[in-house]
């Protein structure tokens, strides 16, 4: 048996548009209206419920009135190139006259008695963000542009207000300054000679000394063991005219 005719009006009936940026909670409405002369029941269901927050998401429109949802979806990265496959369901039936317990309803009832819309998700980025973003980046780029050329503007300026005189002065200052980084660039090198001129006379100097202090040795050794042999000598022979 088929399911009965939706007897809600939804505004929207087909889409629901989210239009972006996307990097905050974005809402959108939707419009259920009850024509008839009987209160009716509805839920409001989605594909991916994780996404979305709808409040509210049930309830009960009564005759001849309508109620407003609100759909949020919630903050993700957009990209342009992936279409959106999340849908929505409102899902009604029309209200027993000694209603009670809106879940128990829901639970008892038949298949022929629920009616039911489906909506599908558009996201949508606005033509002017879009334009926006066009005309920051544009301003970015020109931005630095003129920062670039104000940066070489303040040299062009100053050669330009210098007279014939002024330009002779500060070449001739550059000369001098030249002329006497050359000077100091060579007394540097005349004290670094001086300076390794005096460190090998030093190091000749001391080696002389340390070979004169080793001769000086050799000839106090020998000394010393002349010495020695004379008084072996001496005791030999007076031991000798002693016995």
């Amino acid at each position: 048996m088929a399911r009965p005719e939706q007897v809600l009006l939804l505004e929207p009936q087909h889409e629901l548009k989210f239009r972006g940026p996307f990097s905050d909670v974005v809402t959108t409405n939707l419009k259920l209206s009850n024509p008839t002369d009987r209160n009716v029941c509805f839920k409001v269901k989605t594909t991916a419920p994780r996404r979305y927050c709808v409040r509210p998401n049930s309830g009960i429109i009564d005759a001849g009135t309508s109620i407003n949802v609100s759909v949020m979806l919630q903050p993700f990265d957009y990209d342009p190139n992936e279409k959106s496959k999340h849908k929505f369901m409102v899902q009604s039936m029309l209200a027993p006259p000694d209603m009670t317990d809106m879940e128990g309803v829901w639970k008892e009832a038949k298949p022929e008695e629920l009616m039911d819309s489906k909506l599908r998700c558009v996201f949508e980025m606005p033509v002017e963000n879009e334009k926006m973003h066009d005309m920051e980046s544009n301003k970015m780029m020109s931005s630095s542009l003129l920062k670039s050329e104000s940066s070489a503007l303040p040299v062009k300026s100053l050669s330009s207000t210098l007279d014939d005189g002024e330009v002779k002065k500060i070449m001739e200052e550059c000369k001098r300054l030249q002329m006497e980084a050359q000077r100091l660039r060579e007394e540097n090198k005349q004290i670094r000679e001086d300076d390794g001129l005096r460190m090998r006379k030093s190091n000749v100097m001391s080696s002389q000394h340390s070979s004169v202090g080793m001769k000086k040795e050799e000839g106090l050794n020998t000394r010393t063991v002349a010495l020695i042999i004379l008084f072996f000598v001496v005791g030999v022979i007076v031991g000798k005219l002693v016995l």
